[in-house]
């Protein structure tokens, strides 16, 4: 049976809801859903609790939402150049779980194996390990971290087949292919959609058990979130 649907608005129907988790893909602005976000903003849903490590750029991406007071909380690990963000969390109006960058990955693909716990070193003696269970292995401290699940993930890949399968292109791949796993749903949008039978199965980088609805994306800018140049030097 096709997984794909017509557009970004067709393929969130009847999963949207307020207070709910979300997971969005990306790194950067590389890997994001940009087709998605625009939708959800657009669905008007609030109080969301969004799982990403950042939350986008000036005007673009998970930036979106935060615009638009949609996201009550940010799990993130990167909090970067984003005004918004920093203004919205330094007044109060955006809660924020900090986390050292592989942990929110590991806490991601802990998620979708089903390991509710572990231990991990990073944080230890610092406020990431604030309320958090310390114990000792071989003479060292570390902490006890717990696996992030969410209702929704959404995910950008480069091409998918109608069965959900997908490949995932270069540092694009990011947090894509964890958070494809660890949501209750799973919505991919793809640059493009081939025939079934084109991938060849050592080359699927998720498997479309994974994926519940495909897309094609309507949104591929794919931003470089800070650019900088210098002039050609001469012969």
């Amino acid at each position: 049976m096709s997984k794909v649907f017509a557009s970004p608005a067709a393929a969130l129907d009847g999963l949207l809801f307020d207070g709910m988790t979300i997971m969005s893909g990306g790194f950067g602005l590389s890997g994001n859903p940009e087709s998605l976000i625009p939708a959800i903003r657009a669905a008007g849903v609030k109080d969301l609790v969004v799982i990403s490590n950042n939350a986008g750029a000036d005007g673009f991406g998970l930036w979106m939402l935060l615009e638009s007071r949609q996201v009550r909380k940010m799990i993130s690990s990167y909090v970067g150049e984003n005004k918004l963000f920093e203004s919205q969390y330094l007044s109060g109006a955006l809660e924020l779980e900090l986390n050292p960058q592989g942990t929110l990955a590991e806490r991601i693909r802990a998620g979708g194996a089903g390991i509710p716990a572990f231990y991990v070193k990073t944080g230890v003696g610092t406020v990431v390990a604030e309320g958090k269970p310390v114990e000792r292995f071989d003479g060292e401290d570390y902490i006890r971290e717990t696996w992030l699940r969410a209702d929704l993930s959404i995910i950008k890949a480069w091409r998918a087949d109608p069965a959900g399968n997908l490949m995932f292109r270069k540092t694009a791949r990011n947090f894509n292919p964890n958070m494809a796993t660890a949501g209750k749903v799973t919505v991919a949008e793809v640059e493009e959609i081939v025939p079934e039978g084109t991938f060849d199965p050592d080359c699927i980088h998720t498997p479309g058990i994974y994926v519940d609805r495909v897309l094609l994306s309507t949104i591929n800018e794919k931003r470089i979130e800070k650019l900088t140049t210098r002039p050609r030097e001469t012969a």
